[in-house]
This record gives C-alpha cells, sequence and structure tokens, in this order.
C-alpha cells in the first residue's frame, strides 16, 4: 500500500473519530501534484468534504481549525497540502455538489 493511501486512511479514521461526520471524502490528489517543491519531500496532498453537527453555528475559519485539530499534529511531515470544505447539517442539502479534483472553491 502507498505511503500516501495509508495517510488517506489515517485522516478518514482521525476524522470520524473526532467529528462523527455524517458525510466524509478524502481524496488523495498527491499525483496531481508530482514534481511540486512538498510532493517531493513526501507530503501528501488531500482533499477533503465532510458533514459534521461539530460545525453547527461556527464561523468557517473555526471549521477548518477542528478539522485540523482531529488530523493532528502526528501527521505532520506526511501531509505537505489540505484542501478543505466543511459543511454543517443545516446547509449540506444546499450546498453546491463537490467539484472534481483541481476545480475546487
Amino acid at each position: 500500500m502507498k505511503d500516501t493511501e495509508q495517510t488517506r486512511q489515517r485522516i478518514e479514521q482521525r476524522l470520524r473519530e473526532r467529528l462523527a461526520p455524517l458525510a466524509l471524502e478524502v481524496v488523495d490528489q498527491s499525483a496531481a501534484h508530482a514534481g511540486h517543491e512538498g510532493a517531493r519531500h513526501g507530503g501528501g496532498h488531500f482533499r477533503i468534504e465532510i458533514v459534521s453537527a461539530a460545525f453547527e453555528g461556527l464561523p468557517l475559519l473555526e471549521q477548518h481549525r477542528l478539522v485540523h485539530e482531529a488530523v493532528g499534529y502526528p501527521m505532520e511531515g506526511r501531509i505537505h497540502a489540505l484542501e478543505i470544505k466543511t459543511i454543517p447539517p443545516s446547509r449540506w442539502k444546499s450546498a453546491p455538489p463537490p467539484q472534481p479534483p483541481g476545480q475546487g472553491s
């Protein structure tokens, strides 16, 4: 198993344990960044889309902070970049559909 796949699985596990998501998608986008400075040093690129009640009523910055805290510092060195989309349940049904990789907001 590729190292970035193991990292993707660990990210998903940590988010499930800490934020109890109603929906979660963690995508390894590392291959699209081959040759990028961070990729040369082993850090992966990941996209996270997560729906969690923990985000309800929080500003976007605080929602993203919760994701970073859930992923945790043990992942330092394994992650070069995170693209994060957080959605509170009250906005889940009205949220636009996920964008194809590389076309996110």
